[in-house]
C-alpha cells in the first residue's frame, strides 16, 4: 500500500517521502476502512512538518487506505470529489475564526486578506450562509469577478486605498471582525478597518514577515489579537459541526476553490513546490 510518510521533522523535500506500508487490519467493531481517493495539500501540512508550528506526534499521512472510527463519519451528496475533499481542512478554519473569537451581530463586516484562497473563499460562503458580509481585499484583480460570483459583498486591492474605498461604501457600520493569513504590514490595513472592541485574527503568514501594527490603534480602539490553530479545537464538537456546515454549500456550487493542480502521490514533492509557489494543490491517492 502506497503512503507518504514522515519519520522526523524538518524541510518537507528532505523529510517526505513515498513508502510502501503493510494493509491495514480488517476493521473492529467501531471501525471502518476506508479507501483514500484524493487529498488536499496545504501550506499549512508544510508547517507542520517542518515543526514550524507545532509538533504533534508523528505517524504516517497520505495513504491509500486507513482505519478511521465509524463514529463522525456520515455519507456526502452528489458532488465534485475534488472540491469535497478539501472539505476537511479550509472550512473549519474560516468556521472556527467566525464562531470563536467574537460575537458577532446582524449586520457587522468581516474583513479578510488573501481573499482568493482556499480559506478565504470558505469564509465568504460561511460568512454569506450565517447572515454577516465579507469585505474582501486579494492581490490579483483578475479573481474579482469571481469573488464576487461567490458570494463576497466587497472585492478591493489590498492596496493603501483600501481602507478609504471601503469605508465610503459601508459609512460607520460595525467591523468586527479582521482574519489575517499575509503577515507583515497587511493587517495594518485592516486594523484600521476594524471597529472599537473588535478582533484580529491571525491563522498564517504568507509573507513570513512579522505582523506589523499600529501600536496606538490597538490601545484605543481596544483590538484584541488572537492566534488561530485547528488543531487546538475538538474535533467531534468543533471541527466536525462546521465540517457538516460547508458540505451543502460545496454541493450546492456556494463553496468552491479551484485547485492549481492536481498531482499523483508519486509526485509529492512537485506538489509541495506548487504550494510554496502559490495555489491549491490536490494529491490523487488511488483511483475511484
Amino acid at each position: 500500500m502506497r503512503a507518504i510518510q514522515i519519520t522526523e521533522f524538518g524541510a518537507p523535500e528532505d523529510v517526505v517521502h513515498v513508502v510502501d506500508l503493510t494493509e491495514p487490519p480488517a476493521p473492529g467493531a467501531t471501525e471502518v476502512k476506508v479507501a483514500v481517493q484524493i487529498s488536499p495539500l496545504n501550506r499549512h501540512d508544510l508547517l507542520l512538518i517542518s515543526g514550524t508550528l507545532v509538533r504533534p506526534p508523528l505517524a504516517g499521512a497520505w495513504r491509500e487506505r486507513m482505519l478511521l472510527p465509524a463514529e463522525g463519519l456520515f455519507t456526502l451528496p452528489e458532488g465534485s470529489v475534488e472540491q469535497f475533499s478539501m472539505v476537511g481542512s479550509n472550512p473549519p478554519t474560516a468556521g472556527l475564526i467566525l464562531s470563536e473569537y467574537t460575537d458577532l451581530e446582524p449586520g457587522d463586516w468581516i474583513v479578510q486578506n488573501a481573499a482568493n484562497s482556499g480559506v478565504g473563499r470558505s469564509l465568504i460562503a460561511l460568512t454569506k450562509a450565517r447572515g454577516f458580509r465579507t469585505i474582501n481585499l486579494a492581490r490579483n484583480e483578475s479573481a474579482f469577478a469571481d469573488l464576487t460570483a461567490s458570494g463576497a459583498d466587497i472585492v478591493h486591492l489590498d492596496d493603501a486605498t483600501a481602507v478609504e474605498d471601503v469605508r465610503k461604501t459601508i459609512g460607520d457600520a460595525r467591523v468586527a471582525l479582521a482574519v489575517d493569513s499575509v503577515g507583515g504590514d497587511a493587517p495594518a490595513r485592516m486594523l484600521d478597518l476594524l471597529s472599537d472592541g473588535g478582533s484580529l485574527v491571525a491563522y498564517a503568514s504568507a509573507t513570513g514577515q512579522p505582523m506589523s501594527v499600529n501600536t496606538l490603534a490597538l490601545i484605543g480602539k481596544r483590538v484584541t489579537v488572537r492566534g488561530f490553530l485547528a488543531g487546538q479545537f475538538d474535533y467531534a464538537t468543533k471541527v466536525l459541526p462546521v465540517i457538516r456546515e460547508a458540505v451543502p454549500l460545496v454541493a450546492g456550487g456556494a463553496l468552491a476553490v479551484p485547485p492549481a493542480a492536481v498531482f499523483d502521490l508519486d509526485d509529492i514533492h512537485a506538489a509541495m513546490r506548487q504550494v510554496v509557489r502559490g495555489g491549491k494543490a490536490l494529491i490523487q491517492i488511488s483511483q475511484p
